[in-house]
């Protein structure tokens, strides 16, 4: 095959390209930085007289166009994998909702349990020369998305990194039906966080627990910003990398010498990982990287695969925790915030490693705008609140009052470490609490 002369035939023009889109579709937008951009602009002048479109998409970290359509509800609903801060707001006005997943398990949801796909269309890097396009730094599902795709339409940017990986990485121009040249526009970008006092000292407790040669999973979230941070003053060495998401404390850990992955069982001297974002600095070295291994999440938070990793590290953010160790990270009562991802997962897995551990963080309690505090450490998930991590499966549970392992531990166990490291002001009612719930001792502190 001639990959240029294909190229030409295939190559249109945006408007020309949604043109295929009809009413009633299902149609993919991808995920994180593969969400495109004009072709995204393109659509949103066609949505008027359209209906019933389901987009489906996920940690949507740059506003689509279609977003701005007026009465956008009436003519689409767009469907998130994981809800970012965009996802959320959009939520409310009933143009947003939400896909239950497992992460690990989303490219069978999409081979074996979802409509397929009648459209999708994705930003990628330019072609190779063996015909290949990169999704670059979201290749957790795309591969599988475009498996179940009637229609697939690539808009290439050449700013877009070249992730390396093993596989389903990319996309080969024999599969693409329309090629569009979109802008020379950089990746969306993510400024991490600053930790405060207390995400500090919720870090120090978890970077005591991490010796040499640990295999490093990070969550998103201040907590985790602060974990890397305290990594990279600290002396600790040949650290690993098998985290869903990569992010620039990876980067700067890397940089500094402190991670190089020589001591994992899989994939040495990789650092793998399923979709990536951050700062500029970040995609640059993402970029044809070859510490680096992208691989779809059906691998990457396969709970055998993370098992298989001695030593591993899972760091993780939530919302709430109750007194049996129920994690909820999702909502607080039926107000969604973000989604499961792959904590689950990682915590699983995490649970099963020879050596590993899997911290949990959160801050103790919350303060309002007048100032009064709300504890997050509550007696049981409140009505609507979703459980992310079953009290089966927590291990560290980790607030700035102290860290607990629950792992092994009896209902009175737990409900006594789990207030010990609740706000002081909550402790006497927390207790009060477990009490009527029948799992307080009298022999318990208090």
């Amino acid at each position: 095959m001639d990959y240029r002369a294909e190229y030409a035939k295939k190559l249109t023009t945006p408007e020309q390209a949604v043109s295929i889109v009809k009413s009633g579709d299902w149609v993919e937008y991808g995920w994180n930085c593969s969400i495109p951009v004009v072709l995204d602009r393109a659509l949103a002048a066609r949505m008027p007289e359209l209906y019933d479109i389901k987009v489906r998409g996920g940690n949507t970290i740059r506003k689509p166009a279609i977003f701005d359509v007026e009465n956008a509800a009436e003519h689409f609903c767009y469907n998130s994998m994981h809800c970012s801060g965009l996802d959320r707001k959009y939520m409310e006005s009933g143009l947003v909702y939400y896909t239950p997943i497992r992460f690990s398990e989303l490219p069978r949801y999409y081979r074996e349990n979802m409509e397929r796909n009648n459209v999708t269309m994705l930003m990628v890097g330019p072609m190779d020369e063996h015909g290949y396009f990169n999704f670059g730094p979201s290749g957790s599902h795309i591969k599988a998305a475009c498996d179940i795709s009637d229609k697939i339409i690539v808009e290439v940017n050449p700013q877009v990194p070249k992730c390396l990986g093993g596989f389903e990485e990319s996309i080969h121009i024999s599969d693409v039906d329309m090629i569009v040249e979109g802008e020379s526009a950089p990746m969306p970008a993510i400024t991490p966080g600053q930790p405060d006092e207390q995400d500090e000292i919720i870090a120090k407790y978890i970077v005591d627990e991490i010796s040499d040669g640990c295999c490093l999973q990070l969550g998103i979230g201040n907590t985790p910003n602060a974990v890397g941070s305290l990594l990279l003053n600290s002396d600790l060495k040949d650290l690993g990398v098998h985290s869903e998401m990569y992010v620039d404390a990876f980067m700067q850990l890397s940089l500094a010498g402190k991670i190089n992955s020589s001591k994992k069982k899989i994939d040495r001297y990789r650092q793998t990982y399923s979709f990536a974002a951050g700062t500029p600095e970040l995609y640059e070295f993402l970029d044809d990287n070859p510490a680096l291994l992208m691989a779809p999440v059906d691998y990457v938070n396969d709970i055998g695969v993370i098992s298989s990793i001695d030593n591993f590290i899972s760091i993780n953010s939530c919302i709430n925790v109750d007194l049996f160790g129920q994690v909820g990270a999702e909502s607080t009562g039926f107000r969604h915030i973000s989604g499961a991802g792959g904590q689950l997962d990682f915590v699983m897995g995490a649970h099963l490693s020879k050596g590993g551990k899997s911290f949990i963080c959160l801050k103790s309690a919350r303060a309002g705008k007048d100032g009064s505090l709300t504890s997050n450490i509550l007696p049981n998930m409140c009505n609507g609140s979703i459980i992310t991590d079953t009290r089966a499966n927590t291990m560290y549970v980790v607030t700035e009052q102290g860290m607990v392992n629950l792992k092994g531990m009896t209902t009175w166990q737990r409900a006594e470490a789990v207030i010990s490291i609740a706000h002081p002001q909550f402790r006497d009612e927390l207790i009060k609490n477990a009490e009527e719930m029948h799992i307080w001792r009298k022999s318990n502190k208090r």
